[in-house]
């Protein structure tokens, strides 16, 4: 058994509230987790409104699978214009380690 997970560190745009930040996270939270069927929450700087870390994990069979899904996960964070992704860290776990 295998586990991955991806922290993103993500700057914000035009926002200028926690109102405002809530209203850019939670559609991006919603996607990633639609789209890519894995566990992700806001994980850091909820204080700071135009700051926040995003971390997302999976439990799979075979670490080939936890790369390519955190993988399309990482593009499409990258990829997304509302926000400017500073740094992504990821690790994957066997569980036998």
């Amino acid at each position: 058994m295998w586990i991955g997970w991806i922290e993103f560190d993500v700057l914000l745009g035009d926002v200028h509230s926690l109102k405002e930040k809530r209203s850019v996270v939670r559609p991006l939270i919603a996607e990633v987790k639609r789209r890519f069927d894995v566990s992700v929450a806001e994980a850091g700087f909820q204080d700071q409104y135009r700051r926040t870390v995003i971390g997302a994990g999976l439990v799979a069979a075979d670490r080939a699978h936890i790369v390519e899904v955190l993988d399309a996960v990482e593009r499409f964070v990258a990829a997304r214009p509302e926000v400017d992704l500073l740094s992504a860290r990821r690790r994957e776990l066997s569980s036998e380690d």
